[in-house]
């Protein structure tokens, strides 16, 4: 892509000195087992033709959104913040208009909670959980869906209810590229983008593929079903920043999109890797 002005709408930041990553474990994960900060990330980035990024939360815990907010505020590479409250909090509203007013509060512009890690897989649809989408709704944020295909069904009811707030699918639902399968997580994906007040991530590829052992190739039946299903307009590209890092490093990552999306044409291809960014999140 010639003259690249790339939004890139997802990665992560974590300092181990401040807090644990519990979800980091296991010799797989071995890696990750260290601080990463937005400097580390920015010449790699910049270099890639990145002008701006979303750095999304990683811990359910509220300390952490007030340092990815003061993150942003001193960054001219952090352009928005997707992070997390208490969903099913009584006073959600409350606490999301005090995480504006924090230093960097003007740069929150999404909600997110580990729903993957949930047992319940209708959590979304919980009466208190839907309470504190509607806050999410009023607040004029999104919502981050991070989820697996077996819980995209309560993702698509939760979206078809709160038909005000834009759900932003992370990482394609994580389908299995693993397996090669594609269906009951396409067929699951496909009512998801049914509903306008969707849109996806083109994200999270390479870590849901077998280790070491994919080519770009196997990415392509699952990036193509994404665009058939949500069209180039609701389509967003994310690094997934460090966490793609272990099995390839950013300007692969940016490569494989590109390659990806190589059928479109210019506008499109600028909507995917920079004008969505900029609608959906509001930068």
């Amino acid at each position: 892509m010639t003259g690249r002005r790339i939004i890139d709408a997802h990665h992560h930041v974590w300092n181990l000195a401040a807090r644990p990553q519990p979800w980091i474990t296991g010799e797989a994960l071995a890696p990750l087992a260290r601080s990463f900060s937005a400097a580390d990330l920015a010449t790699e980035a910049r270099t890639a033709g990145v002008v701006g990024t979303i750095v999304v939360q990683t811990v359910c815990v509220p300390e952490e959104t007030p340092e990815l907010l003061a993150l942003a505020a001193s960054s001219d590479l952090v352009a928005g913040v997707v992070g997390w409250t208490d969903l099913t909090a009584p006073d959600v509203a409350d606490a999301i208009a005090a995480l504006r007013e924090r230093p960097g509060g003007d740069r929150l512009v999404g909600i997110r909670h580990q729903v993957q890690e949930e047992p319940d897989p209708n959590w979304l649809l919980r009466p208190d959980v839907r309470r504190g989408l509607t806050a999410v709704a009023q607040a004029g944020l999104v919502y981050d869906l991070v989820v697996k295909p077996h819980q995209l069904a309560a993702a698509a009811d939760a979206a078809a209810r709160l038909t005000g707030l834009t759900f932003v699918l992370d990482h394609l639902g994580k389908p299995p590229i693993a397996t090669g399968a594609l269906d009951p997580w396409a067929a699951g994906l496909r009512r998801l983008a049914a509903l306008p007040n969707t849109v996806c991530k083109l994200s999270g590829l390479v870590t849901e593929a077998a280790p070491g052992g994919w080519r770009t190739e196997d990415f392509k039946p699952y990036a193509d079903t994404v665009l058939d299903a949500f069209g180039s307009q609701r389509l967003l590209f994310g690094s997934d920043w460090p966490v793609c890092t272990l099995e390839a490093d950013y300007a692969a990552v940016v490569g494989i999109a590109e390659s990806l999306t190589e059928a479109l044409g210019p506008r499109e291809k600028e909507a995917v890797f920079r004008g969505n960014a900029i609608r959906v999140y509001r930068l």
